[in-house]
């Protein structure tokens, strides 16, 4: 009896370690948009004066954010080939932007907590890897995609946008702290805000002649396309993150005007998406009758409504308009919704694969 129970036991380990190696080698290299989404809306909150929520949501990422780099490791030791084809993929390289998003992302909430030699480390790896990241990404592109591939773009490819930006309303928080670097840090913001608009403007041109002139398929509906939204949101947060910093520097001041107005706009071309992104989750779910299943793309629409309502906030801080604080007010409630329906779908597909 008792052999028949070691011999159960260790085929239930030999599974189970089976299992867990394919879920390495199949981790959506995306994932970090979970640390992102939460982190977003936690300091959404903090904002808000909801500290206690925020607070559970900011430990839930400091637990998430090691686990993923944990995956994320392994898939180096047991999954090389297959992280290796993700690097290479003119469709999923991008998705590797949520790791410097979410580094920020979680390096504000850290900030905000006192912690700041931590936050001006994590910034720091950001830059790093966003330095690393945007040049690869673009080497695959340019190298590695084809005229049949070119048809991939999707929302996901402005994560890029989302990395870039979160540098600037991370580096801006922590400036202060810098010293001498101050100044330094304060023009590089400056400048990484540029290329993140610019790169917007590259990428959301082929998304729309992509969607608008293509044949569509509801498979093309993914989650993803939110970013195109957050994208915007997330550059209007860092616009407006500008707009507050007291620079010092007379050049970037006289940058001010320029941030203003832009701004403003990024934030009402963020709002113009969420109808039509609304408008394409009906068709595909409502007129092509395709149900709505958990993917850890989910996070990746979780993250732009939370980003909105920071964004809102932010903006209503920096033009002084004060009827914007209730569209922020409410965008977070309906942030804090999606997150735990994403959370719950999470949980049970990992009690179903488990089951398995």
């Amino acid at each position: 009896m008792s052999e028949l129970a070691n011999t159960s036991a260790k085929a239930a380990a030999v599974s189970l370690a089976a299992r867990l190696r394919t879920a390495i080698e199949t981790l959506y290299p995306g994932y970090f948009a979970f640390v992102m989404a939460t982190g977003i809306i936690s300091n959404a909150l903090f904002f808000e004066h909801q500290r206690e929520l925020a607070d559970v949501l900011f430990f839930v990422n400091l637990a998430a954010y090691p686990i993923l780099w944990l995956l994320t490791a392994l898939r180096v030791v047991w999954a090389r080939a297959a992280l290796w084809a993700d690097l290479t993929s003119p469709k999923l390289v991008f998705a590797f932007f949520t790791v410097v998003a979410a580094t920020d992302v979680l390096g504000v909430g850290v900030n905000l907590r006192g912690w700041t030699h931590a936050a001006t480390g994590m910034w720091l790896f950001a830059l790093i890897l966003w330095v690393v990241l945007i040049y690869w990404s673009f080497g695959v592109l340019t190298f590695l995609n084809t005229a049949q591939g070119a048809k991939v773009v999707h929302g996901g490819w402005l994560i890029a946008i989302v990395g870039t930006e979160s540098l600037v309303i991370l580096g801006a928080a922590i400036a202060p702290n810098l010293g001498d670097q101050q100044q330094s840090v304060l023009v590089l913001i400056h400048m990484l805000w540029g290329v993140g608009l610019a790169l917007y403007g590259i990428f959301v041109t082929l998304f729309a002649y992509r969607i608008f002139f293509f044949d569509i398929a509801p498979e093309d509906m993914t989650p993803l396309l939110w970013v195109v939204m957050g994208a915007a949101a997330i550059s209007t947060n860092a616009g407006s993150v500008l707009i507050l910093t007291d620079t010092g520097i007379a050049f970037l001041d006289s940058m001010r005007p320029f941030i203003d107005g832009v701004t403003l706009i990024m934030w009402a071309w963020a709002t113009w998406w969420i109808p039509l992104l609304l408008l394409f989750g009906a068709w595909k779910h409502g007129v092509r009758r395709t149900p709505i299943v958990y993917t850890p793309m989910l996070w990746s629409l979780v993250f732009p409504l939370g980003m909105y309502a920071l964004a809102s906030l932010r903006l209503s801080l920096a033009a002084d308009f004060a009827p914007l604080r209730a569209v922020s007010g409410a965008m977070v409630w309906i942030a804090l919704a999606a997150w735990i329906m994403t959370a719950a779908g999470m949980l049970l597909s990992f009690r179903t694969s488990a089951a398995r």
